[in-house]
């Protein structure tokens, strides 16, 4: 059940309809019984008054065909309403009995007459009295019957009006920002409320709490750490400088020092680019033109593993930031160059797509089993591990990064095999502000 209120309402009203199905039950049986005794008392109070009347002949037209009635005396049949049998009805006897003649079952009464020494017999066609109990029942159980759903209704609103202050509450929750650990504000009266919101605002503060203390170590030790990796690479430029041939061992302390930069400024861009903090409002960017600024930043690097780089752009302007979209590219151009080999090939494609504008970063490296796509965007995870196949260093947090950055934008983001024998097509699409084209290639 998806809503407390229609739980609540559907029980309450199961339960109300349970024991007034019950209580209309009893009550028909019981107003079955009632009006039986009245009728049982009627047909007293008819003997008496034929004994009263000393009828000693047939009577006809003395009462309508339900009824009918015969005196006995002395073993004889003295008289009787036309509609009565000549034969005794029932038993000489006093008492209340059952009787079937002229095709219908009657309700008896035996009276004796002791001044008279006559036996009165009155009896009702049962099937008459019946069917008028049983309307005079169903009218005493009727009322309860079309009330339930007048019944229903009031539930429904008392119901509605008690969880008016849970509704508030789910609003108040429901409209604050992903960075909003304020303490919530609701007036409440219930006390079950008052606890709920009590225990929700220690729950926030405590988050908030550990939220700042995990914000403060990531900003601090990222900072920290650059000082001493500035001086280490002062430090190496300098050895480098005095001794100009240098060894194996201090190429790969260079190669180290570079890592850990780069696994230093990975961590603030994916603390920079937290939801929770992002702040920075947006303003319409040229994603072609800032593409094609980091291809050209990055070109080194494609040059130096002799690999060809194609962009392809539609000039496109999204509302954007210009650090994370940044960000965004190189971590997936940085991506590419790594696991593409040396004289391999990457395409970059920015286009539109009706309301969307595109961004595809496709290459012809050894590609990405599907079963590996799940986990690709996690923190610190990469295919095959720390021994890479590729033998080029990662932290993993790259495309953590970009995942990032697209739920900032709301961005889709696919994998697909490349258009290449092997590779990997990554592709976003973010919503597009102004339909303006202009055509451009570099390669």
């Amino acid at each position: 059940m998806k809503s407390i209120r229609v739980f609540l309402v559907t029980v309450i009203l199961a339960v109300v309809t349970l024991f007034s199905f019950i209580s209309a039950l009893r009550g028909y049986e019981t107003s079955l019984q009632e009006v039986e005794r009245m009728f049982d008392s009627q047909l007293v109070e008819k003997a008496k008054l034929i004994a009263n009347i000393n009828v000693q002949s047939i009577v006809r037209n003395v009462d309508s065909s339900d009824t009918a009635f015969q005196v006995w005396q002395g073993g004889n049949l003295i008289g009787s309403s036309d509609n009565a049998s000549q034969t005794i009805l029932g038993k000489l006897q006093p008492g209340f009995r059952y009787h079937n003649f002229e095709g219908y079952r009657w309700r008896t009464y035996s009276y004796y007459n002791t001044i008279n020494a006559q036996w009165i017999i009155v009896a009702a066609r049962q099937d008459i009295r019946f069917s008028l109990a049983e309307n005079i029942a169903l009218k005493a159980v009727l009322p309860a019957v079309i009330g339930l759903p007048i019944l229903a209704v009031l539930i429904w609103i008392v119901v509605s009006r008690g969880l008016h202050p849970m509704r508030r509450l789910a609003h108040e929750l429901g409209d604050k920002q992903a960075n909003d650990l304020s303490p919530l504000s609701i007036a409440v009266n219930s006390q079950e409320l008052s606890q709920i919101v009590s225990s929700s605002n220690d729950l926030l503060a405590r988050l908030k709490s550990s939220l700042l203390r995990e914000k403060q170590f990531a900003s601090d030790a990222a900072h920290e750490l650059r000082t001493p990796i500035s001086s280490l690479k002062v430090q190496l430029y300098n050895i480098s400088q005095e001794q100009p041939e240098r060894n194996k061992e201090f190429g790969e302390l260079q190669k180290i020092t570079h890592q850990l930069e780069h696994v230093v400024e990975q961590i603030l861009a994916l603390y920079r680019t937290s939801p929770d903090e992002y702040h920075t409002r947006f303003e319409a960017i040229d994603l072609t033109s800032l593409a094609q600024q980091v291809i050209a930043e990055e070109y080194d690097n494609y040059e130096r593993k002799n690999q060809q780089i194609e962009f392809f752009g539609q000039r496109q302007l999204i509302l954007g930031d210009k650090f994370s979209l940044t960000t965004l590219i190189q971590n997936l151009l940085s991506n590419a160059n790594k696991y593409t080999p040396n004289g391999g090939h990457i395409i970059v494609k920015i286009k539109r797509e009706n309301d969307q504008v595109v961004l595809l970063v496709e290459d012809s490296g050894p590609g990405i089993p599907t079963y590996e796509h799940e986990r690709l965007f996690q923190r610190f995870y990469r295919v095959g591990g720390d021994r890479h196949t590729s033998g080029e260093s990662g932290c993993g947090l790259g495309l953590a990064i970009v995942k990032r950055i697209a739920e900032l934008y709301n961005a889709e983001i696919t994998l697909e095999p490349s258009s290449f024998a092997s590779g990997t097509a990554f592709t976003l699409h973010f919503s597009a502000i102004i339909p303006v084209t202009l055509d451009s290639k570099q390669s």
